[in-house]
């Protein structure tokens, strides 16, 4: 059985992610199996959205990382590869030239793209594998710097919106209250089906999941996530470490993540969310493996 190997980088705004896959085909169908994950916890949002640009220590770390994955993708013998910034590399003032110091250090190339393809590649390549085409669901991706909403109907998309909603510009009080309007408004301008259902997406979501020890293809509950953001909020981050077994950088933008999901569930009066495990380094590997984006091929 001939084995290809694909990867997906997804810089972030609290971290930065390398994605391996192992594809194989049997019976003309594709199979995606993890090789290796790995995670830099590089927090680039406190950079973009406190200063509006990218500080050199941070530049340096993002150049030490890709240098890593650039020999761990040899060494996998990757077929094909795309690295992908978000919200807090693409609105930092001198993002074209962190992308250029990059390169020069690591041969890696940085594509900057917009809320809306973050998105599209998210849920495009995946979203046959976790809906029905009777239903209606509301995909929900809260990164560091921004979220994204989808909703699906009857199979189709009918509307998608990024928000500059994060975590990390959260937890550094930059999200302002019009943003919080604009996004309910769209929201309740979805005239969602009544048998919607959420799918959450992104590192805080997956946590959670983890935590609650659920199986896998069960939602959380809407009461769940609120009952988790009132315990949590009142902790220090350190007890939250403690007590929780949180990672460090987990432990701070856990309860902006937790006030986020439960503020679009309300708006949305969605009781359930399902976390498939799905993120935009799973969405580049099969983008790729399509070729439906954008290739960085090693020669």
């Amino acid at each position: 059985m001939k084995i290809d190997r694909y990867a997906g980088i997804d810089i972030g705004s609290n971290g930065v992610r390398l994605l391996i896959m192992n594809v194989y085909v049997i019976n003309d169908q594709a199979h995606f199996d993890k090789a290796i994950l790995v995670r830099a916890p590089i927090r680039l949002g406190s950079d973009s959205f406190v200063k509006n640009e990218i500080q050199d220590d941070n530049i340096e770390m993002l150049s030490e990382a890709m240098k890593s994955f650039y020999s761990l993708m040899k060494c996998y013998k990757v077929k094909k590869y795309r690295a992908c910034a978000t919200s807090a590399l693409r609105e930092a003032s001198n993002a074209l030239d962190v992308v250029e110091t990059v390169y020069k250090n690591s041969e890696i190339k940085i594509d900057l793209i917009e809320g809306k393809e973050e998105a599209k590649i998210i849920y495009t390549t995946q979203i046959a594998e976790y809906i029905k085409d009777e239903k209606g669901y509301l995909f929900i991706d809260v990164g560091g710097g921004s979220t994204e909403l989808t909703y699906y109907y009857k199979g189709k998309s009918r509307a998608s919106r990024s928000f500059k909603i994060g975590t990390v510009r959260a937890l550094k009080n930059l999200v302002e209250y019009k943003e919080w309007l604009e996004m309910e408004t769209f929201i309740k301008e979805l005239k969602l089906a009544e048998d919607t259902v959420a799918v959450g997406t992104g590192g805080n979501i997956n946590t959670l999941f983890k935590k609650s020890q659920k199986p896998l293809g069960k939602p959380l509950t809407a009461r769940y996530l609120r009952d988790m953001h009132k315990d949590l909020k009142i902790l220090t981050v350190d007890e939250r470490i403690i007590q929780y077994n949180f990672n460090p950088d987990r432990a701070d933008v856990i309860v902006p993540a937790l006030e986020i999901y439960t503020t679009i569930m309300k708006a949305a009066k969605v009781n359930d969310i399902y976390v498939p495990k799905i993120g935009l380094a799973d969405g580049i590997v099969r983008s790729l493996y399509e070729g439906r984006e954008t290739l960085t091929l090693f020669d």
